[in-house]
């Protein structure tokens, strides 16, 4: 043919040339539309002949065992015959495949009809007898799920309507109500499927993929939960859902090994990566740097007897470091509160039996010049500082053991760490913001599947960094912006006085930050600093904030300045810390569809492998979706008990079905999504004749009427004519009168107003940055106990 158009082009005019060319087009294109048409057809007739014979069953079975390692739990759930409908969680494109492989009997898919009409997939896709379904849910779809539940076929319709975007629970639509509705003797069951989610085929970051890597076989666990009524709500199936996936964690965590192992793995996976950047002195140290340091301490820590070791350091690589090489050595870390009262410090010493402190001669003199004063611990505890034992580390055994960390893994952790699977990791003592504090067991597998959890929520890029600013002794700083960036690859920049907002800034905008974590009350400091400019915080992708409850003006200050929102998370010591929390919402480009990942005013959704219970105070039994009650949390990230407290470990714990859930103390919701919201701690309502006043609501409705250099706190306190009666301690100076003025305008009643009002120099904080209420009320007490 191209012999002849070079004929033509030297005889004939071009015309000619046009029409051979069109031509030979015309003929390509048909031989191409022959052998489309020709491959379509026999492709569908070897599926069919397959399919008819059960041989693409066991290709399909075949082929995803070969990369996938599927675990099944509760599968007795599914019923042999009858008409059943699977609802769960949609967080990868091959969920179906997966799904298919564990059940017991043939399904029926609920399919996006873009995909299922795409012209490759569509004659494999027909012999699964597959239901296409647009994003409105066509009444034609609905018709034929409902004529295939009738036949007594099992179905399964993933309620979302799209793959997961940042590894959470979206919205579930309504439409399978539509479609079950009348079908009395049919069952939901819901599932949840875990493992998915850092594979190539979910949405997750690059980052997070590489991070999930698990070798030659991923294992994927499909968590089967109790069945459902037929007439059951889409809030209600979500709840189900949410709860099925705690055994699914709880299947995972059991095969994950100890933080020492785990980040001995993951250090050397990064090695050459930056791991700290010390912000005080502008020095980095690569995570295998990180690693052979945290070698050489843990080699001195197992040298001690006592299983529990003290740790007074602030927030730095060295006191990361520290806390990795007694995690790698098989201790216990006890990271002591710097900021508590000396009795407190005696007794967390003497409950936990400390023998060794792990301090640093200059952290102890900055603190003296502070007027702090711990030389007093020294007499309890034998100090170890970090300066003399850097001292004793010779060049040689440096060197040695930075030959060493190319050794395998297991090596080194047989070589210089101690197996603690399921051991005790650490020992927190609460805030004591109420009362004293409490010791908390954290074992490896609480402080790892919670690191696991956000992890999964944050989904971190290869560019991100964390600001590492929160103290070791409080649960979030040691969790979240401590262990995380050691054992998920997120560089940490570290400094160690969270109030120094200037100097955390110009670091934020100088080594670009991208996820910051503080307290409402650091984040006030942010907003109230003239020296902060917002281009300072720029970089930040993703504001954390935890500990305390996020004070509104604090939020609507934030985003005027810095344009950015805060996204409010929820949880305990006795949790890890972190048990819900809210994060960025996704729309997809195709279809507009929308997953919410954040709602204002809520404290978020419960992080996978979390479920929330709201239960009767009196007698736990189960709410109403969307009334108030006693908040439980549930999940593998639940402490293990209270130190020497076994009675207040049993208040606080309850196993119900191998899930131990723990009383929070808390009142609040779930709305119809499953998003959290907190109304107030039970202990700080006031009972004022008969009626419950929450004193946080009272705090609310001033602080929207008064300036906000001014801090407020209210407090109850005995009263002998109405039980209670309350006080309101106020910072700097305000018009009392413009208060009590706004007080009648407001939508409060006379019974909550307060009865006092008492200007004092500075509202009671904890070294975290929490309020002191215990200490708030002693004050209260003080001016107004006889008045």
């Amino acid at each position: 043919m191209n012999y002849l158009i070079s004929s033509f082009n030297t005889k004939y005019p071009s015309t000619y040339h046009i029409v051979i060319v069109s031509l030979d087009n015309a003929l390509y294109r048909f031989n191409k539309l022959f052998l489309v048409v020709l491959f379509h057809s026999i492709t569908r007739f070897i599926i069919h002949c397959m399919y008819k014979k059960n041989i693409l069953y066991k290709l399909l079975h075949l082929f995803f065992r070969l990369r996938y390692r599927i675990k099944t739990i509760g599968l007795s759930a599914i019923p042999t015959q009858g008409p059943v409908l699977l609802l769960g969680n949609h967080i990868s494109w091959i969920d179906w495949a997966i799904i298919q492989i564990a059940s017991p009997r043939p399904i029926r898919f609920v399919m996006d009809k873009g995909i299922y009409t795409h012209w490759f997939l569509h004659p494999f896709l027909k012999q699964f007898n597959i239901i296409p379904i647009t994003s409105a849910g066509s009444k034609e779809a609905i018709l034929a799920v409902n004529q295939a539940l009738k036949s007594g076929d099992l179905v399964c319709l993933f309620p979302e309507g799209a793959i997961s975007k940042n590894g959470q629970l979206g919205q579930f639509k309504k439409g399978f109500e539509r479609c079950i509705a009348d079908i009395d003797n049919a069952i939901i069951i819901p599932f949840y499927l875990h493992g998915l989610w850092g594979s190539r085929f979910s949405y997750a970051s690059s980052k997070t993929q590489r991070l999930s890597r698990q070798g030659l076989r991923r294992t994927i666990i499909v968590s089967i939960g109790a069945a459902q009524s037929y007439d059951s709500k889409a809030s209600t199936v979500k709840q189900a859902v949410l709860a099925a996936t705690i055994p699914a964690w709880q299947t995972h965590m059991a095969e994950q090994p100890d933080i020492g192992l785990a980040f001995i793995r993951r250090a050397k996976q990064f090695g050459g990566h930056t791991g700290l950047i010390d912000l005080a002195t502008h020095s980095k140290l690569s995570y295998r740097r990180v690693l052979v340091a945290c070698l050489l301490f843990s080699q001195h820590m197992a040298r001690q007897s006592a299983q529990n070791i003290g740790i007074l350091l602030p927030t730095s690589p060295i006191s990361l470091i520290v806390n990795m090489a007694g995690l790698i050595a098989g201790k216990t870390i006890v990271n002591l509160n710097y900021t508590a009262s000396h009795d407190n410090l005696k007794q967390a010493i003497a409950q936990a039996d400390i023998q060794t402190i792990y301090t640093s001669q200059r952290f102890i003199d900055t603190l003296q010049k502070k007027h702090i004063d711990l030389a007093f611990l020294f007499d309890l505890a034998q100090p170890c500082f970090v300066e003399t034992l850097k001292q004793q580390i010779s060049t040689t055994q440096q060197r040695l053991t930075f030959l060493t960390s190319f050794l395998p893994a297991h090596y080194l952790y047989h070589r210089f760490g101690k197996r603690q699977h399921n051991g005790i990791a650490a020992i927190l003592f609460s805030s004591g913001s109420e009362g004293s504090p409490k010791g908390v067991q954290l074992s490896h597998q609480n402080l790892y599947a919670n690191i696991q959890q956000v992890s999964a929520i944050m989904n971190p890029e290869a560019t991100d960094k964390i600001v590492a600013i929160l103290p070791t002794f409080h649960a979030f700083g040691l969790t979240v912006t401590s262990l995380l960036p050691l054992l998920q690859a997120v560089p940490a920049i570290c400094y160690p006085d969270p109030t120094d907002v200037n100097r955390i800034a110009q670091g934020i905008h100088r080594y670009q930050a991208t996820i910051l974590c503080a307290t409402s009350t650091l984040l006030r400091l942010f907003n109230q600093s003239k020296r902060v400019d917002p281009l300072m915080l720029s970089a930040i992708k993703k504001t954390i904030a935890g500990a305390e409850k996020l004070h509104p003006h604090v939020r609507q200050q934030y985003l005027l300045k810095f344009g950015q929102l805060i996204y409010e998370g929820y949880g305990a010591t006795e949790t890890s810390p972190v048990a819900t929390v809210n994060t960025t919402d996704h729309l997809a480009i195709k279809d507009n569809h929308k997953q919410q990942g954040h709602k204002e005013g809520s404290v978020g959704l419960p992080l996978p492998g979390s479920h929330i219970r709201i239960v009767s105070p009196e007698t736990l039994a189960p709410l109403p979706i969307g009334q108030d009650g006693l908040i439980l949390v549930g999940g593998v990230q639940v402490m293990q008990g209270y130190l020497s407290e076994p009675e207040k470990t049993e208040q606080s714990l309850h196993c119900q079905s191998d899930i131990t859930w723990y009383h929070t103390g808390d009142k609040g919701h779930i709305d119809e999504d499953g998003f959290l919201t907190i109304i107030d701690r039970y202990s700080r309502f006031a009972k004022i004749g008969g009626e419950m006043i929450s004193l946080t609501a009272l705090e609310n409705t001033l602080s929207a009427h008064i300036s906000e250099q001014v801090e407020i706190i209210c407090v109850a306190i005995p009263d002998t004519r109405k039980g209670e009666k309350l006080i309101l301690l106020y910072t700097g100076t305000t018009d009392l009168q413009q208060i009590q003025a706004s007080l009648k305008k407001s939508t409060l009643t006379p019974l909550s107003w307060p009865s006092h009002y008492h200007a004092i120099a500075t509202i009671p904080k904890l070294g975290s940055g929490k309020t002191d209420f215990h200490q708030a009320k002693q004050i209260a007490l003080a001016q107004f106990a006889t008045t």
